[in-house]
């Protein structure tokens, strides 16, 4: 995939609003020393490079009742399934990151279950007829941290 061209304004945009989504505009603005509509050009034309891929509230998962996160290794019975498995997966609620992988999963997912049973009853009704030869879960204990990837276009030049 090709990498874009940003600069240091870019640079120190992105960084303000990956710590803060709801920071309005003109205080990016004042931050940055540049208008308001510097500032909406740029985010627009990030938007449309596809640099940003919108914003998103986060939920807090066990707040809504939703206790148990699983990551699971997904085996299939041959290559010709990744299309329709992926397809059937976006249609399960509870699967919210699905990814094709190296190694000895073909794909590995990301599920939210109210608890251990429903987790149970999401493979046996949801994933089970979908016709994998098997699957791995790993259960999640709690989530340590997430992050976005930093932005440090100076530290990057450096190293290069």
């Amino acid at each position: 995939m090709a990498q874009h061209q940003l600069d240091e304004l870019d640079e120190k945009i992105l960084k303000l609003i990956i710590g803060n989504a709801r920071m309005p505009f003109l205080e990016v603005a004042r931050e940055c020393n540049v208008s308001g509509a510097a500032i909406h050009q740029r985010i627009q034309k990030l938007t449309n490079m596809g640099v940003i891929k919108g914003s998103e509230f986060t939920v807090d998962n066990t707040k809504v009742g939703y206790e148990t996160c699983a990551y699971m290794g997904l085996f299939l019975q041959n290559p010709g399934q990744f299309p329709a498995v992926t397809e059937a997966l976006k249609k399960i609620p509870e699967v919210v990151e699905c990814h094709y992988t190296t190694g000895q999963y073909d794909l590995f997912i990301k599920i939210y279950a109210k608890n251990n049973q429903h987790l149970l009853k999401i493979i046996h009704t949801k994933l089970q007829p979908l016709g994998l030869a098997r699957t791995e879960s790993l259960i999640s204990f709690k989530e340590a941290f997430k992050r976005q990837i930093p932005i440090n276009f100076e530290e990057e030049n450096e190293q290069i």
